[in-house]
């Protein structure tokens, strides 16, 4: 049976972050593995030119909505409002909202949502306002109670979702993120990237992240002074936020404000570059539905350590080291392991290759498709 799905990516802006590689990769995947896929995808007036001109491009049906992701959330209301109604003219099988949110009551047609994780539930203020937070829970609450079926990223976000929210582990699909076997750009070079970012020939610890207090920077930052004969540099790029001054006012206070970059949002070929000249991956959040980075720095023949929380030691396996985010001797002590014994780290570039080659994107899209299925079925 051939399916016709609909993609609500009507979210999907500039700097959408780790849902948003996950909403573009899924797309080509599926096509890779049904080609007969009747595939439409509903976007905004915000959507990334570069969506349009994409290898799969030319396979997909183009819903262009007349709204905005900035100003008023009219957005929500086209998703919940035209992009149902466009559904059921195109006589959509399946209409899968990647990102939180789908709209759940269409006649004929099943709904089927991604949930990425509950950190906005778990980690309140620090995620966002109590405005915000009071908008997802309810859009959150609605799409669980009446999706056909809620998809996973891990299995660990799987748990969670029948914890904390009370769904029946039976309406859950788990499906794996993935990594690509190449390179999204070309990497700039790691001389100019180096002379940006006043980097010198100090080794770098990388950690690609949000910067939100949960994401937990401050640790990093605080591992710097027993670091010092290191001479390592941490950068953290990212779109800022009230929290980035925190973090430099944290750095500014333990002397180590030199030894710390936070860059703005860096494009394909500068995080390329960063992955190629890091001396090393850390992530110490305190939360995470899967840990993206985490493989992506693995693919790359970065070592990594990251935080023993959520998702990310069902993702890293074997091919980490692993630390409580709490324990801030933890935290320095895996840092300075990663940059003092080589032979360690070169075990972990070997094991975490091993890792990286059991997620796949085309992994992702066959077990998306047999949720789709599922939904259809039930």
């Amino acid at each position: 049976m051939t399916l016709a799905v609909g993609l609500d990516l009507v979210f999907l802006g500039e700097r959408a972050g780790g849902a948003g590689r996950y909403a573009r990769e899924l797309i080509s995947a599926l096509l890779g593995v049904e080609p007969e896929l009747r595939l439409h995808v509903f976007v905004s007036r915000d959507a990334p030119a570069d969506l349009f001109t994409a290898p799969w491009a030319g396979a997909v049906r183009w819903e262009r909505l007349p709204v905005r992701l900035s100003g008023p959330p009219v957005h929500l209301a086209a998703r919940f409002g035209a992009v149902p109604a466009i559904a059921i003219a195109r006589r959509l099988d399946v209409l899968h909202g990647p990102a939180n949110v789908v709209a759940v009551r269409v006649p004929g047609v099943a709904s089927v949502v991604t949930f990425l994780d509950l950190i906005w539930l778990h980690a309140g203020e620090d995620w966002g306002d109590a405005r915000a937070i009071a908008s997802t829970r309810r859009l959150a609450l609605l799409c669980a109670r009446h999706a056909r079926r809620v998809l996973a990223i891990s299995h660990a976000a799987a748990r969670d979702f029948s914890v904390t929210l009370g769904m029946d582990p039976a309406r859950i699909d788990v499906t794996p993120l993935g990594v690509r076997d190449a390179d999204l750009a070309a990497p700039e070079a790691e001389a100019a990237l180096r002379a940006r970012l006043d980097l010198g020939d100090a080794p770098v610890v990388l950690c690609v992240a949000q910067k939100r207090p949960y994401k937990n920077h401050a640790a990093l930052i605080r591992a710097l002074p027993d670091l010092a004969g290191s001479g390592a540099i941490l950068v953290a790029p990212g779109a800022p936020t009230e929290h980035e001054r925190k973090l430099r006012a944290l750095a500014a206070d333990l002397g180590v404000g030199d030894r710390v970059r936070l860059p703005d949002w860096v494009s394909e070929a500068e995080l390329e570059g960063l992955y190629r000249l890091a001396a090393c991956f850390v992530l110490a959040s305190r939360i995470e539905g899967f840990g993206l980075p985490v493989l992506e720095a693995m693919r790359r023949g970065v070592p990594v350590a990251c935080a023993d929380r959520g998702a990310l030691p069902e993702v890293a396996g074997d091919a980490a080291l692993l630390f409580d985010p709490d324990d801030q001797v933890a935290v320095t002590a895996a840092v300075r392991r990663l940059l003092e014994d080589r032979a360690l780290a070169a075990d972990l570039v070997e094991r975490g290759h091993a890792r990286v080659a059991q997620y796949t994107w085309e992994a992702t899209a066959r077990a998306t498709l047999a949720g789709y299925r599922r939904a259809l079925g039930t």
